[in-house]
């Protein structure tokens, strides 16, 4: 499985198999983050069937489903208070890392510990796309 590091003991990737999540344990990962709708894409892991993956690993497992075409601030601050309260490294998975990733990035920004430009320093540090998560957040009144 193909991970990336964002730092701050997160890290992202596209779609979890049943198999990863033992693998993520032995890499000292606490908690499981899965950002996709269940039926998003044919194949892919039913949250129901990664929460029973994950506590067999002994994760501790969230699933926040997110598209941003229906994204509002809710699943934004419970991603943030997520990886808060995990007490060790996270890992968060959507289809490719990038919504994931981009949740994170929002969560800063609203919470006032990341600018919008070191957002977009740190995207491309890190070779992410945040410009879907940028316009919705240029979209948002205030």
């Amino acid at each position: 499985m193909y991970r990336k590091d964002l730092g701050d003991g997160l890290t992202v990737s596209g779609q979890l198999g049943p198999d990863d999540f033992e693998a993520l344990a032995r890499h000292g990962v606490r908690l499981v983050i899965n950002n996709r709708p269940d039926g998003e894409a044919p194949g892919q892991l039913p949250a129901a069937a990664a929460a029973r993956a994950a506590a067999a690993a002994g994760l501790a497992y969230r699933h926040i489903p997110v598209t941003f075409a229906t994204l509002d601030a809710g699943p934004i601050d419970r991603f943030a208070e997520a990886v808060a309260e995990a007490g060790g490294p996270v890992h968060a998975h959507c289809a490719s890392g990038a919504r994931s990733a981009s949740l994170w990035a929002l969560g800063r920004i609203r919470r006032g510990t990341m600018t919008r430009e070191e957002a977009c320093r740190w995207a491309e540090a890190h070779q992410l796309d945040l410009r879907a998560a940028l316009a919705w957040l240029d979209r948002q009144p205030g």
